[in-house]
């Protein structure tokens, strides 16, 4: 779905006014669990990568290859990494079997957000943010459970490390956006290798003496080397600086030397 084509989508759904709270639960007991694991167009971020990987312990070639297939967002040219459905009868997540999520403590956060969509729009105070109910005809969640606020649930679904990065990445494709041309395909490219394939951009830091053009202090390049999962952040939020470095000559986070 591209990006016009979610804002039309989330705009027809109910939206929950500030405070309001709603009831969902979902688990083993609930008659349709695992139902939504299934036919998905689920898109995946940088951030959601980085953690998939991480948990999964495989090369960044490796997780594309059997995880991922790719498109773009037409109007920055930006890559949009979909995850991959097994095929067969369902089309089933490759992640979700009878007893559940194989990932769930490293699940996508389009997972951890259901049955809320959230809309994010920069402006000068932040992130504004609205909050959608997504609800589907074979879904049993709504019929009992716990009573919470948007926000309660995003707290509960351990959303806020995905919300930080995904709206740090949100903030470099608003900037493409509002130059009105997309990303060349060589700068497509370079944006894949630094945002999603985060072993492939340290590769790319020492080959290129990255930390020589730029300036950055010795604890932060010790962080962004270091081969763990606060490594990978590290990474992700230089490559989020580097990438808006290159793209447009300056950068709020970064200086050239």
């Amino acid at each position: 779905m591209d990006n016009d084509a979610s804002r039309e989508f989330m705009e027809n759904l109910p939206e929950l006014a500030p405070g309001e709270k709603f009831c969902f639960d979902c688990g083993p007991e609930v008659p349709c669990f695992n139902r939504c694991c299934a036919e998905l167009t689920l898109p995946l971020t940088p951030y959601d990568v980085l953690r998939l990987r991480r948990q999964l312990g495989s090369s960044s070639d490796d997780f594309f290859q059997t995880f991922v297939r790719m498109r773009s967002f037409p109007d920055t040219g930006f890559p949009l990494p979909l995850l991959r459905m097994l095929d067969g009868p369902g089309e089933p997540c490759p992640f979700v079997g009878p007893v559940g999520c194989s990932v769930y403590e490293d699940r996508p956060g389009a997972c951890r957000c259901y049955p809320l969509g959230r809309g994010a729009r920069l402006d000068g105070d932040g992130v504004n943010e609205r909050f959608f109910i997504v609800r589907e005809p074979h879904c049993c969640g709504f019929d009992e459970g716990t009573e919470r606020t948007a926000q309660e649930w995003f707290e509960n679904q351990g959303l806020t490390p995905y919300n930080q990065a995904n709206d740090r990445y949100m903030r470099l494709i608003s900037l493409v956006r509002a130059t009105g041309k997309p990303l060349e395909a060589r700068m497509a490219t370079m944006s894949v290798l630094c945002l999603y394939q985060l072993d492939k951009f340290r590769e790319l830091i020492t080959n290129m003496r990255i930390f020589s053009r730029v300036d950055v202090d010795e604890a932060r390049q010790a962080a962004i080397m270091e081969d763990s999962y606060e490594g990978d952040c590290a990474a992700l939020d230089f490559a989020l600086d580097w990438m808006e470095l290159i793209i447009f000559g300056e950068s709020q986070g970064l200086k050239r030397k």
